[in-house]
């Protein structure tokens, strides 16, 4: 089976122990993405959000391991995520699409759909994670672009190493990749 994974983030510029068999181009669906969800370091990362997110053009690679589970478990281990159901799939011979993805994202599923069709791929995956910037132990308040840089103008006044690393994150996501979030970011801390 031909899989495409697509990307926006960092699998794009630090794929690790990800099995693609070429690097990744900038010739995946497009989908609205914002830097609206915060990893367990601190770093606000993008997230398909369908109510923030930006229309940006994503990437995609083709996969280097037919096996569709075995594809879908290496881009979970890649992505550290605690089980493979937060994994976004659609499959066109079974019809078959994630249910997490659907949950979260059911216009992006649709949109990534009709681009595996139009593009020779059997299937694609990509990570389906959503906005946490609304939960206590996150952001603390619902996501918006003023909270956003709320939330960075804290780290960089209490922690400074989590605040690079948050900047780096931002600055290092594809051109393609454009957002109001990093557009605010740019004015906020330009280069």
């Amino acid at each position: 089976m031909k899989s495409a994974i697509l990307a926006w983030g960092s699998l794009v510029w630090d794929p690790r122990d990800l099995q693609t068999a070429a690097k990744f181009v900038a010739n995946g669906p497009l989908l609205p993405i914002e830097f609206c969800r915060i990893s367990a370091d601190g770093r606000l990362i993008l997230s398909i959000d369908e109510t923030f997110g930006a229309m940006c053009k994503t990437y995609s690679a083709p996969s280097a391991l037919e096996d569709f589970n075995a594809a879908i478990e290496n881009l979970r281990i890649r992505e550290e995520m605690s089980d493979a159901s937060t994994v976004g799939f659609v499959e066109l011979a079974s019809g078959e699409q994630s249910d997490a993805a659907m949950e979260r994202h059911p216009q992006a599923v649709a949109s990534i759909a009709a681009w595996v069709e139009s593009s020779g791929y059997d299937a694609a995956i990509w990570p389906a994670l959503m906005s946490n910037f609304g939960d206590w132990s996150k952001g603390g308040e619902p996501f918006s672009v003023t909270a956003a840089i709320e939330y960075l103008e804290t780290l960089e006044s209490k922690d400074a190493d989590k605040f690079a690393r948050a900047l780096a994150y931002i600055r290092k996501a594809p051109p393609e990749v454009e957002t109001p979030v990093r557009e605010e970011v740019t004015k906020r801390w330009p280069v």
